[in-house]
């Protein structure tokens, strides 16, 4: 196992900003592999998917590589593969798919660690139907969303439980497969967002139980846009509205219009991105995808602790992330000290590290911090002891 650093920060020139960017939660920057690839699509002959031009031939590539891609990414079986602009989009879009069958009776459970995104759709899709949203919260003293506080809002009326994989407020992972196991005891779906977790740990649709997986490829090297992965065989069983000449095949019928084909190129460049981290990975896609997510969570927790113990020498900083199993997030407030204003003082001296509740609204709440929530750090692969020096720095600097 490699972790070349060095090697990985030559790969995205906007690096040369001299930032030393902690927004990596929010989207990462852009590998110089990901915009070749998508400006080769458009540039190259392109057209409406087909086979007798190669135009047409270079557009239904693009589809069909970028389900490998994503599949290889998530575990996942490529006609289970679902494009969409963005997460938010596509829980919009399967809350309404979904509950056309929800009536009033029925029951959702949602969790107060979850992005708006994975709580808001469900919430309001129930109360369209008239069915009961059950809410399951987490511990503020310790982050951690126990599985007996999901197991507590099941009954075998529940038809499905959103659940976040990694909170991108706090980074707690909660224990999504036993989670999963509790919901699917009572016969529930289970929709996870796995947005912020994919950036940090390899997903696996079938360990996790989840039944539909989201992830958004911007959090990951990749452009603006989500994707939703799932079993061909559920989302044959799903039922959108969608155009009359438009077709019915799975995964298709879940993407409305023309799809971007040269977005599609630059999932596919991320995840082979991705699968280069380890200098010495080698084998198939998902093998390397791996190794690399090995040789990245190794490089990212030494980061972290080495966070985690300056954030411990400073004053009157109290560290919300504090769950045992949690991503390389770190949300901070200040004694006496509005954080907008510390993350206002780094930014003067080129550390980026945004302030705000980020969409994380009930957690954020949960944890006592109102609208206005925290500092957060966030790692991404091109992260360095240099980026986490000139950070610990700058917070020292703001705080004196």
């Amino acid at each position: 196992m490699a972790y070349d650093v060095a090697r990985i920060r030559s790969l995205f020139p906007s690096l040369a900003s001299g930032w030393a960017l902690f927004d990596g939660p929010g989207g990462t920057q852009t590998p110089l592999d990901v915009a070749e690839a998508m400006a080769a699509t458009l540039v190259g002959p392109l057209s409406n998917r087909g086979t007798l031009s190669v135009s047409e031939r270079r557009a239904d590539d693009s589809v069909r590589d970028f389900r490998q891609a994503v599949a290889d990414l998530t575990g996942a079986d490529p006609r289970g593969v679902v494009h969409g602009r963005s997460a938010t989009q596509l829980a919009y879009d399967f809350s309404r798919h979904l509950s056309r069958d929800w009536r009033p009776g029925d029951e959702v459970v949602v969790t107060r660690l979850d992005h708006d995104s994975n709580v808001r759709p469900w919430v309001q899709a129930a109360e369209r139907a008239g069915a009961t949203v059950r809410w399951a919260d987490f511990d503020p003293a310790t982050g951690e969303l126990p599985v007996e506080a999901v197991e507590a809002a099941l009954s075998d009326r529940t038809r499905l439980v959103a659940v976040t994989a990694a909170s991108n407020l706090i980074g707690t992972m909660p224990d999504v497969a036993a989670i999963a196991d509790a919901a699917h005891a009572v016969g529930a779906l289970v929709y996870v967002d796995g947005v912020h977790f994919t950036a940090h740990e390899l997903p696996d649709l079938a360990a996790l139980g989840a039944d539909l997986f989201t992830c958004s490829p911007y959090k990951f090297l990749g452009p603006h846009c989500g994707v939703l992965v799932a079993d061909p065989e559920l989302l044959e069983g799903i039922r959108p509205d969608k155009l009359l000449p438009s077709t019915d095949e799975v995964p298709e019928r879940f993407e409305f219009g023309t799809l971007p084909y040269e977005q599609l190129a630059g999932v596919t460049a991320a995840v082979d991105v991705l699968a280069g981290l380890d200098d010495g990975a080698s084998g198939t896609r998902r093998d390397r995808l791996a190794a690399s997510y090995a040789a990245l969570h190794g490089h990212e927790e030494a980061l972290r602790r080495r966070i985690e113990a300056g954030l411990a020498e400073l004053p009157g900083v109290t560290v919300w992330s504090r769950a045992a199993r949690r991503t390389p997030t770190i949300l901070m407030t200040f004694d006496g000290r509005i954080a907008d204003d510390v993350s206002t003082a780094l930014a003067e001296r080129a550390v980026l590290a945004p302030s705000h509740n980020f969409y994380a609204l009930e957690a954020s709440r949960r944890l006592g911090l109102g609208d206005a929530g925290g500092l957060r750090v966030g790692l991404a692969p091109y992260t360095d002891d240099d980026d986490v020096e000139r950070l610990l720095d700058g917070l020292k600097g703001a705080l004196a």
